[in-house]
């Protein structure tokens, strides 16, 4: 079963994922590229979008709104800006100079209205600690779509994300949610890469899988944790969907104790230097 996608090299559509792709229900993934005057221009249907320009300056619009976004210049120079768009409208975005933007898509019955979501509108959290610590940019929390999810994650240099390996594949009210599950990756500088392990319980699933710059990893099922190579920082975009959308996640039970593990700790290096019989 395939479990990353690369990105095409040429061409304004340079990744897709469907659900029939995937093999779930709910979430559609596409990544766009775009040069100057580039137009792209869809109905949303029975979707609700999350547009997410992830560099580049564009004009975007959705019905009879529009603005006039200046956008970052890559995913590692600042906060986002992106859309929501619920369904039955015409969205659209024209790109002024290179534009790269993702789309992320789920079936819903338009309880929300349309807006634009601006880097003032991203909420930012440190989580973890030690090396686990990483930032995560909220931009589509609970409650602020019908049944997406999303977030942008920063892993520095040779730290582990996704950490404690947590699923949701499994609907336990308020323990774990079902939801499908993109990583879209890049990487500074971008010949970087992270290993992701994908496995589940019984072990049925028990791959690791090598990301590189542009690729998109599909979460299926089981526990999706992650570590970038030392010398490279990590971004990924992580979309989500489900029938009930929330941040619930069951951590692997033999991990679980690391969670509490780096709170107080200082430094990133804890090596039993004394008493090892080795000069330092």
């Amino acid at each position: 079963m395939q479990h990353v996608v690369p990105a095409a090299s040429s061409g304004t559509l340079r990744a897709e994922v469907t659900p029939a792709s995937a093999g779930w229900f709910h979430l559609g993934f596409q990544l766009h590229a775009y040069p100057d005057g580039g137009h792209f221009e869809h109905d949303s249907g029975d979707r609700e979008v999350a547009l997410v320009l992830l560099a580049g300056d564009a004009e975007l619009a959705i019905g009879e709104q529009r603005w006039s976004v200046q956008g970052r210049r890559g995913v590692f120079q600042g906060l986002p800006h992106a859309l929501y768009v619920p369904p039955g409208m015409r969205y659209s975005l024209r790109a002024r100079g290179a534009v790269e933007f993702a789309l992320g898509t789920a079936r819903a019955e338009g309880r929300l209205p349309p807006r634009l979501i601006t880097p003032r509108d991203v909420t930012v959290e440190i989580r973890g600690g030690h090396n686990a610590t990483r930032q995560i940019s909220h931009l589509i929390d609970p409650g602020q779509a019908e049944r997406l999810l999303c977030v942008e994650v920063y892993t520095p240099s040779g730290n582990w994300s996704s950490y404690p390996p947590h699923k949701h594949d499994v609907y336990e009210a308020g323990v774990e949610a079902v939801l499908d599950e993109v990583y879209h990756y890049r990487f500074d500088p971008s010949d970087g890469w992270a290993l992701q392990r994908l496995y589940t319980d019984d072990r049925a699933l028990d791959e690791v899988v090598l990301a590189r710059d542009g690729d998109t990893v599909l979460v299926r099922q089981g526990y999706h944790p992650v570590v970038t190579a030392p010398g490279y920082d990590a971004y990924y975009l992580n979309l989500l969907a489900g029938d009930d959308p929330t941040w619930d996640a069951r951590d692997e039970p033999d991990l679980a104790w690391v969670r509490g593990n780096w709170e107080g700790r200082e430094g990133r290096l804890r090596l039993p230097l004394e008493g090892t019989g080795r000069d330092a």
